[in-house]
């Protein structure tokens, strides 16, 4: 995505635009005005006199504001420029943006202010690949604000756009005549709002969750300062280490999104702009990395995931009893099951992950009623490993989709159609058992015996998944292990084969534990070493695979959620030194980003490109990516909750100096670490 981009936004309500502030959408660029998956402005462009405006500065150091200082014309204007226009955008609920033209000259001027506005209700699905609308798109001045609509059968959304100052009014924008005294100034607010209609016209939402939170930007700033005033407070010798921890803590704060079916609760939105909406990967590995910083997102990603587990087979949506979502959409392609997203459930490692979270969260908190309250769910998760994550019968999770049509081919985190592939580049046929899966399944097990011991008060079934457990991992290290290479297996395929790429997919059997102790010093040199290690960081394909590609999105890129979690365990290995190398690599690199990590980024060695290569159409903010700092603070500081205790045990990258880390939650109330190099 172009840097040249400005967005704001509110949980799944969000601003794309350029730096002057317009909007012009294309396939390539996705602008606009966004909500619950539904484009509500594709252009919003604004002219002074006939003349575009260009940007001065932005800034957008709020997640929900930004201001454009901007002057209209060339930059050959800017010197003596006799005109200049402030817009200062939010996004609250709804979009709003007051509109300053000043008059830099002694004398009075008239000026023709032109806001040009339309929509084409595009699904976000849909928008890499747009198609013809199948609806009527229709639009109409009524009541002195302009109407934009589209109907299709009983999906009904409107974009209704009104002034606090009079305007000419058409079918295609606003227009105002204005005489500004010298020196002097006009202003007046735009608001947009996108309408979720019945066909009696009524809002969807309004009618069917009254009360949901509707948040003024006043008390959108009141909640951000208790929001960073309640997280740990961080000091540091090293200014990219506390100017990327602030920003990881303000775009965390941006993703909270609180669904239709849980108005009161927030969980985080995987990312801009393709997945501002309920995930599943995305919420629980987020509410992992930031556990001790702000374990409640733990508690409303369990919750939200729970109500919509899988209950029934159902290949549309690869729904299976016991399942966790991959993801739940509400635009027009799911209304009409175009597409299975409302919800859909093909991926196989979130299951897995939700057991892990909820261990995850008691030891770090001690809330046993959270355990309670999830057994259900949890043991649905568990049985789902064995009943349906095991399609071939022979004790490892498996995937290969039930939609032959729509579904996603690939199930594991690494979702691209390539991404999964043999060291001469071929693709393995279906189904698929990656490596972390495996290691997913075992972390479950072990940390849901935890809980039937000590919560359900069920011993044998404690006994059974650790015996379970202790087989798979057996199993797992025979048949994973590729022996000339002294690693790791991607995964197998459906004969049993291995899929011999080396990928930075080792590195989660670290954080998982079902990696032999004997082979873990080979799995740290291999991820440190020259075919995978870029010096930002482990890509996610290692170099002389057949299909490694420092700009392929799975097979090459490095990604900070990644490396987060490789750090993480490369620390449980024993291997701290890696562990802070990784670390420091990633926090250099979000320096280049202005503190907010990129959901990718390029997998060039760091000797050829001197600076880090942002991927092109990376998510940004993106939620994993704005967990991996936190993540890897804890890593460095060694912090681990051992019973009613914190241990903290640094082993600090030479970078990071003196860190001081103040109030930090969990059982035991709040605590301090400190360390230093």
């Amino acid at each position: 995505m172009s840097a040249k981009l400005a967005r704001i936004l509110d949980g799944n309500i969000f601003v794309l635009s350029y730096d002057s502030g317009d909007i012009d959408a294309t396939p390539t660029v996705p602008c606009g005005f966004f909500s619950f998956d539904t484009r509500f402005l594709s252009l919003w462009q604004l002219s002074v006199n006939g003349e575009r405006l260009h940007a001065l500065a932005v800034d957008d150091s709020r997640y929900f504001e930004v201001r454009f200082f901007l002057v209209p014309g060339a930059p050959t204007h800017y010197l003596d420029a006799k005109v200049s226009v402030i817009r200062e955008r939010s996004v609250a609920g709804s979009f709003k943006e007051r509109l300053s033209i000043l008059n830099h000259s002694a004398e009075s001027a008239e000026f023709t202010v032109r806001v040009e506005a339309d929509s084409d209700f595009m699904p976000l699905l849909a928008i890499a690949q747009p198609e013809q609308p199948v609806g009527r798109i229709h639009r109409r001045v009524e009541d002195g604000s302009l109407h934009l609509g589209y109907e299709r059968e009983k999906f009904w959304r409107e974009t209704v756009i009104s002034t606090t100052e009079p305007a000419q009014i058409d079918e295609r924008g606003l227009t105002y005549k204005i005489l500004i005294g010298p020196h002097g100034q006009w202003t007046t607010t735009l608001q947009v709002r996108g309408l979720v209609l019945r066909p009696d016209g009524e809002d969807v939402r309004e009618h069917v969750y009254p009360g949901r939170r509707r948040r003024s930007e006043q008390q959108l700033q009141r909640d951000l300062d208790q929001w960073l005033d309640k997280a740990p407070q961080l000091a540091c010798d090293w200014e990219p280490l506390t100017r990327t921890y602030r920003r990881s803590l303000v775009d965390l704060a941006a993703l909270r999104y609180s669904p239709l079916t849980l108005p009161k609760e927030a969980m985080p939105a995987a990312g801009l702009p393709w997945s501002a909406t309920v995930t599943g990967r995305d919420p629980i590995l987020t509410s992992l990395q930031a556990m001790p910083f702000t374990p409640e997102l733990a508690v409303a990603t369990l919750r939200m995931l729970g109500i919509d587990q899988g209950s029934v087979l159902d290949d549309f949506r690869d729904e299976e009893p016991g399942k966790i979502l991959r993801e739940f959409r509400y635009g027009e392609l799911v209304a009409f099951e175009k597409r299975p997203q409302s919800p859909y459930y093909g991926s196989a490692d979130v299951t897995p992950l939700y057991v892990i979270l909820l261990d995850e969260y008691e030891r770090w908190t001690g809330d046993a009623a959270v355990v309670h309250e999830f057994e259900d769910e949890a043991r649905a998760a568990l049985h789902w490993i064995d009943e349906y994550g095991d399609i071939m019968g022979n004790g490892y999770v498996w995937y290969q989709r039930r939609n032959e049509q729509s579904g996603e081919e690939n199930q594991c985190w690494k979702e691209s159609w390539d991404s999964i592939s043999y060291h001469d580049g071929r693709l393995p046929g279906l189904p698929r058992a990656t490596c972390e899966l495996q290691g997913y399944a075992y972390d479950a097990k072990i940390r849901g015996a935890r809980l039937a011991r000590e919560f359900w008060n069920d011993p044998a079934y404690a006994d059974r998944l650790e015996r379970e457990a202790a087989e798979l991992k057996e199993r797992f290290n025979r048949d994973f292990w590729v022996e000339d290479g002294e690693y790791y297996a991607l995964a197998l395929d459906a004969d049993g084969g291995q899929v011999d790429a080396l990928s930075s997919n080792i590195g989660h059997l670290l954080w998982s534990g079902i990696v032999e102790e004997s082979r873990a010093a080979k799995i740290a040199e291999h991820l440190l070493g020259p075919r995978l290690f870029s010096g930002w960081g482990v890509r996610t394909l290692a170099k002389g695979e057949a299909r490694y590609n420092p700009l392929g999105f799975h097979v090459g890129t490095v990604w900070p959620f990644d490396n987060s979690f490789i750090a993480w365990g490369l620390r449980r290995y024993g291997f701290a030194q890696e562990a802070a190398h990784i670390a420091q690599s990633i926090i250099e690199a979000a320096h280049y980003f202005e503190g907010r990590l990129p959901e990718a980024f390029g997998g060039y060695d760091r000797e050829l490109t001197r600076n880090p290569v942002q991927y092109p159409t990376a998510a940004s903010p993106q939620a994993r990516s704005t967990g991996a700092p936190l993540l890897l603070l804890r890593t460095v500081l060694g912090l681990e909750p051992y019973g009613d205790d914190l241990v903290v045990a640094p082993a600090l990258p030479a970078r990071f100096g003196r860190i001081e880390l103040l109030d930090i939650p969990g059982r035991w109330g709040r605590i301090d670490a400190v360390g230093y190099v």
